[in-house]
């Protein structure tokens, strides 16, 4: 990151921020606003994927051909207004701010990287939402889904509860706990990762999205000027930028780490969650007939290689039959020739 500036960053409102990019990943500085429903589109271009509309959005240049980061991690914070990221690459104000996934990243991902098994991770601790693909079956089986299973995670050794400055948050506080469960499963993902750093030295990129609520509860039921909210904004800005570090670090500085801030939301999500442990890759999770995706932006390529490599070979075998049918053994085929010459010197 030599090539960027590194100062002291305020994200207010609704934000799109880069906190970690590599070289070549060349997002530029300044002012332009960029659409909610325009986040899938920039994610899949930094990881060198084609999009189906052009973006004409000047924050993001062409970088080269034969160069992509090794994953891409996207992390949504909802209700937040400010939020003090000490270093950034570039932050941009966000319009339109609808609910958004990266379904679309994750089936290019997959499709083109099915052999090499990549890992695909979607997660909503607050709405137990879970989408998993690839190694991250194998990898993230262990990492907690559930809020249950997140608040027992809390009372185990190595818990972020002994060493985050709590301050004003409780540990018994439904609303407190949501937040401090969300932090610690950011915490249990570099620490999964550090324990498989194979993931970070394959050929396939990896893909992770997160979708934080907390500071959305603790504003809700303390209100914004609360010291509760104070401190967790602390905290988790604090710990934003640790974890970009740490995923930056683990894929040998080849990984982009981007943070949507946002106070709410204009209309609701909904999708269908899988189970951490399903196994069973079917090709349209969200049809329950398994039908497969109507339409691929790289269906047009693959057929157009397909059709005029058959055509060629049709080509290729009527031109080779056409002339074995109008072959004169005794003066186009030297195994003839050489045999009639010796019978004719016997």
């Amino acid at each position: 990151l030599s090539s960027f500036i590194i100062k002291y960053n305020c994200v207010c409102g609704d934000t799109l921020s880069v906190l970690q990019a590599p070289g070549f990943v060349s997002f530029q500085r300044g002012d332009w606003p960029v659409s909610g429903e325009k986040i899938p589109d920039i994610v899949a271009l930094t990881m060198g994927f084609s999009v189906p509309e052009d973006l004409s959005w000047p924050g993001l240049l062409a970088g080269p051909l034969f160069q992509r980061p090794r994953a891409n991690v996207l992390v949504v914070v909802r209700g937040v207004d400010d939020l003090d990221l000490p270093q950034s690459v570039a932050s941009y104000p966000l319009e339109n701010p609808v609910p958004f996934t990266l379904d679309s990243v994750a089936e290019t991902v997959h499709s083109l990287f099915a052999e090499d098994t990549p890992v695909v991770l979607q997660l909503a601790p607050s709405e137990e939402r879970l989408y998993m693909l690839g190694k991250a079956n194998a990898v993230f089986e262990d990492l907690p889904v559930t809020l249950q299973q997140i608040r027992a995670r809390l009372s185990q050794d190595g818990s972020v509860l002994s060493s985050l400055p709590l301050n004003s948050l409780s540990r018994n506080a439904e609303a407190d706990l949501l937040f401090l469960s969300e932090v610690q499963v950011l915490h249990d993902i570099t620490a999964l990762l550090q324990r498989h750093r194979h993931l970070a030295k394959d050929h396939s990129p990896d893909l992770y999205s997160l979708e934080l609520s907390g500071l959305e509860e603790l504003s809700r039921l303390y209100g914004k000027d609360s010291p509760q909210y104070r401190d967790a904004k602390a905290i988790l800005a604090s710990v934003l930028q640790k974890f970009a570090e740490d995923i930056y670090g683990l894929y040998g500085n080849s990984a982009v780490v981007e943070v949507v801030t946002v106070k709410t939301f204009e209309a609701p999500l909904t999708r269908r969650s899988r189970s951490i442990l399903e196994s069973k890759q079917i090709s349209n999770p969200g049809s329950p007939y398994n039908l497969a995706y109507k339409y691929n932006f790289q269906y047009a390529v693959i057929f157009n290689i397909v059709l005029w490599l058959m055509i060629a070979l049709a080509l290729a075998v009527i031109v080779v039959s056409y002339n074995l049918w109008n072959m004169d053994p005794g003066y186009d085929s030297i195994i003839y020739r050489m045999t009639n010459q010796k019978i004719r010197m016997d």
